[in-house]
């Protein structure tokens, strides 16, 4: 039996991929998700949720350790994401909303589970190609946690969002690190799934943008995306298919990379940015979350 915990697995490319999950044999699927009433695929079971929340965070986590016992965790997906207009949001704990949700409660919740996976997993954050300046101008060029987490002046959401997306690249490359220091075999995945239309990023998308989209948009990124390819308009069937793929292996990253980039449909595996490649802002980042979350540096 194969155990997978997910989060953002109840819309966008996160329900593309659980339904694919969901169809292969002997597969427990548990996904965490806030409020009433979520659909995901029959057999999957939801576990109250709110990564607004670190104490929320705790709870989930408690929950599927006392569920699973001494079952490990073969796939450890970590999908869901927030959005803003600005960085003025803040969590239930009072840091940026973006930071909060995207990297601090994936942060903690990774942590948590880690001692539980099984030692040949797969752990999977989903990051975005918006974390490298070399393609999207507004991504970050430094990278100040406490900034992040406590801005000090408004800024534009997507600078937030870029720099939390940052955060779980180097978030998935020390747990690279770890893995193999600890002499196990978990596959540790950043993915990028492009720009997707038709998600719920940014909340629910009017009946305007659903037709705009397909009719409009997507035709037009295809042009655009032959001079700048992070442009490209993807779905959220091919996104969600290739997290499937990463996260059950049917996909493999060649020897040594953590980065699985989709490129205008076709998976890839770049390097990232310069500054997701340092050891030094990797390490920097791990020891100041671990601070603001309340956990041990190690």
């Amino acid at each position: 039996m194969k155990t997978i915990v997910m989060t953002g697995a109840t819309s966008g490319i996160g329900k593309e991929a659980v339904q694919r999950l969901a169809q292969q044999r002997d597969t427990r699927i548990i996904v965490g998700a806030r409020g009433r009433g979520r659909i995901v695929p029959e057999g999957a079971e939801v576990f109250p949720l709110d990564l607004t929340s670190l104490d929320s965070v705790r709870a989930f986590a408690a929950n599927v350790k006392k569920q699973l016992k001494d079952t490990a965790i073969d796939v450890l997906v970590l999908n869901a994401a927030v959005q803003t207009k600005d960085n003025q949001q803040q969590s239930a704990d009072g840091f940026e909303l973006m930071f909060a949700v995207n990297h601090l409660s994936h942060y903690l919740l990774a942590r948590l589970l880690w001692p539980h996976m099984a030692v040949s997993g797969v752990m999977v954050i989903t990051t975005s190609d918006t974390h490298d300046p070399a393609l999207i101008p507004f991504a970050p060029k430094t990278l100040d946690p406490y900034t992040l987490a406590n801005p000090e002046k408004k800024e534009w959401g997507m600078r937030a969002y870029a720099a939390s997306k940052l955060c779980n690249l180097l978030t998935a490359r020390s747990f690279a690190a770890i893995s193999k220091s600890e002499g196990k075999d978990i596959s540790v995945i950043a993915y990028n799934p492009g720009l997707t239309g038709g998600t719920s990023l940014t909340g629910k998308p009017s009946r305007f943008m659903r037709i705009l989209v397909p009719l409009v948009l997507r035709p037009l990124s295809q042009v655009v995306s032959l001079f700048k390819p992070p442009f490209f308009v993807g779905t959220p069937q091919r996104a969600g298919g290739t997290l499937a793929a990463l996260a059950s292996k049917e996909i493999r990253l060649p020897g040594g990379r953590v980065y699985a980039s989709l490129v205008r449909g076709k998976i890839t595996f770049p390097n990232p940015s310069q500054l997701a490649q340092s050891d030094k802002v990797r390490d920097m980042l791990w020891r100041e979350s671990a601070k603001i979350v309340r956990l041990s540096e190690k």
